[in-house]
């Protein structure tokens, strides 16, 4: 067995350590939409916190807390995939572009963003065409409208829908997307 060899410090030693400045804190990345999703994320947490609170304190939980958690959790994944289109953070598979030529990958590239771009929009009218379908139903466990989620979910997908158009755009004007040259996006986003 080796021995642990632990070297003294001293408290001001210690206290040096954090003598580092702060890194500058940069908000721009941040769309609308991110700072909605932040707020729904903490109202899903604070019902979460507040159901297990009464279930396992106050041995009396509200039923309500459930229902309005699950609902906040289908706003925050569906707004969260808008910040994933803004900054091209879906799962993708790009395996195929470190080989072929490049003429080729560009040609990939731009049919994935239309194809994208295709998808959102269909997505849309479909949620659209859902939201006819159940139009009248109520939540459950609390008398408020389930078109509150129905409309978030179909903003969620109108906002992918302009977001990818966005990429779209922006791709074209650079010559290159995340998926020909994903180290160009490394930095920009972390």
């Amino acid at each position: 067995m080796t021995q642990e060899i632990h070297t003294q410090v001293t408290p001001e030693e210690l206290a040096h350590t954090f003598d580092e400045a702060p890194a500058d804190v940069d908000l721009k990345v941040y769309a609308f939409e991110d700072w909605v999703t932040l707020g729904i994320f903490w109202l899903m947490t604070g019902c979460v916190f507040l159901q297990f609170f009464t279930r396992y304190v106050l041995n009396n939980s509200y039923a309500w807390t459930e229902e309005i958690a699950v609902n906040c959790l289908i706003g925050v994944v569906f707004l969260g995939s808008v910040m994933c289109v803004r900054m091209s953070r879906h799962i993708q598979v790009d395996v195929l572009y470190h080989y072929l030529p490049a003429r080729v990958t560009r040609v990939m590239a731009t049919i994935v963003d239309l194809v994208r771009i295709g998808f959102f929009a269909y997505g849309s009218w479909l949620m659209w065409r859902y939201m006819e379908i159940v139009a009248d139903e109520e939540m459950v466990t609390v008398a408020l409208p389930r078109n509150i989620v129905f409309y978030t979910v179909l903003a969620a997908f109108v906002l992918m829908f302009l977001r990818s158009i966005q990429v779209f755009v922006a791709n074209m004007r650079r010559g290159y997307s995340v998926l020909e040259r994903p180290e160009a996006f490394q930095n920009a986003e972390d």
